[in-house]
């Protein structure tokens, strides 16, 4: 039995993951370009601490989301970790743009900072997650939830990636840390009043080890994760190195990192309820691989072009396949939880996103040595008037070449992923 939820509480659940998406793209875009090329400090020490961020994040994602299907409070076992969680995790984030150090000890404080971070996003947004299969049990209702949910998450982005310039450019990295923090703190306090728990979900009964064991026993994750893994860091590389493409590539202003990364997102979010519709009528598998060959396609120009004009087309276009793959993810991770729930009768939601996170926190931290790596051996030099041709053949791979390769690894996953367990409004499997 689904839970009935009002479209009021669906707007406010849904509205969370502005809070979630500001967060982690605001920290992907720019906490390499702020720590590297504005205070700093050495590209291989940050790759290093992001490495150490990324191997926590991974081990606290299936340990939360284990805790998480067996935790059990009057107020339910995940709004709990929502609730106490949100307004810590709001303040730390706004700590890691309040650099408390110089020096060497730079990098000790981002690692403790960064760390500490991590703990409390994954605390928060792991049961904000888990919660989605939960509410929304039919293909409409998931179909339907999860375009406002991304909408709302492509606001989110929009807000962490091209609006940040036009703060820290004339008040400062600080204040934008206080305005964004304070923002995702809003947010969460609505997803917290939307929220809603299934009481009649059966609870994980397995040990640790063993919940590990029937998770990676089902195929079907296993060739969700990994397609899940290539498009995830293709996320991670596009934001983060658009600050050097603009900069370098293009020699723009620090305006154009507004302008390129907003025209991806604008242009996404009325297309969420396009791959929406396509979605009902095709099933998410097929939808998915159609997403990622026009996100490739997309990005492909990003490999020459050299005005700024030319790029914010392309940009324009990338936002088309963008809005399907991130739409998506969540309704494919709904159908594998249905699966499981089939096969070991108890819901757990909490161990599949967990170990979903555990193997897309390995992207995360790949985006940063593959970062670190490029410019390090490409002779990037840090807040250099001009770059070598090497470094911009760098840039421009970080941006569209190696996205496009790990998106081809993508597509061939997906090809073999053939579940058709979530259920459309009339209740019959779909593929």
């Amino acid at each position: 039995m689904g839970i009935q939820i009002t479209p009021a509480r669906k707007t406010a659940f849904t509205a969370g993951n502005l809070s979630s998406n500001l967060m982690a793209q605001m920290f992907s875009a720019y906490i390499v370009y702020y720590y590297v090329d504005v205070l700093g400090v050495r590209p291989g020490l940050i790759g290093i601490a992001m490495v150490i961020h990324g191997i926590l994040g991974a081990i606290l994602n299936p340990l939360f989301g284990y805790v998480s299907d067996r935790f059990r409070t009057r107020w339910g076992r995940r709004v709990p970790y929502i609730a106490f969680g949100m307004i810590p995790l709001a303040a730390v984030f706004t700590l890691l743009w309040f650099p408390l150090s110089s020096g060497m000890g730079l990098f000790w404080y981002f690692l403790f900072i960064v760390l500490l971070y991590d703990v409390l996003y994954v605390l928060v947004i792991l049961n904000y997650s888990a919660l989605f299969p939960e509410m929304f049990v039919t293909m409409k209702e998931r179909a339907s939830a999860s375009s406002w949910k991304q909408m709302f998450g492509i606001i989110g982005m929009i807000a962490g990636v091209a609006v940040p310039p036009l703060i820290y450019d004339r008040y400062g990295w600080g204040a934008m840390g206080i305005i964004f923090g304070i923002t995702a703190a809003l947010f969460m306090g609505a997803m917290v009043w939307g929220s809603r728990e299934n009481e009649q979900a059966a609870p994980d009964t397995f040990g640790l080890w063993q919940s590990v064991v029937h998770t990676f026993s089902n195929r079907f994750f296993v060739i969700y994760v990994l397609g899940g893994f290539f498009v995830q860091l293709t996320f991670a590389l596009l934001p983060a190195a658009i600050p050097f493409f603009t900069k370098y590539a293009l020699h723009a202003e620090e305006s154009a990192n507004s302008i390129l990364l907003g025209l991806v997102f604008v242009t996404a979010i009325p297309c969420v309820y396009v791959w929406a519709r396509w979605t009902n009528r095709f099933g998410p598998r097929k939808t998915m691989l159609a997403a990622i060959v026009c996100y490739a396609v997309a990005l492909a120009p990003l490999l020459f072009v050299i005005s700024p004009a030319a790029a914010y087309v392309t940009g324009a276009a990338i936002g088309f396949g963008l809005a399907g793959i991130i739409m998506l993810l969540d309704v494919l991770l709904a159908e594998v939880i249905d699966e499981d729930e089939r096969r070991t009768g108890a819901r757990r939601e909490g161990m599949y996103f967990g170990m979903n996170g555990f193997i897309i926190r390995f992207g995360v931290s790949l985006q940063a040595v593959v970062m670190s790596l490029v410019l390090e051996q490409s002779g990037y030099v840090a807040n250099a008037p001009t770059q070598p041709e090497a470094a911009i053949i760098g840039i421009r791979l970080m941006l569209a070449g190696i996205p496009i390769l790990s998106l081809v690894l993508a597509f061939i996953c997906f090809c073999c992923y053939r579940l058709g367990a979530a259920r459309p409004s009339n209740g019959h499997p779909r593929e």
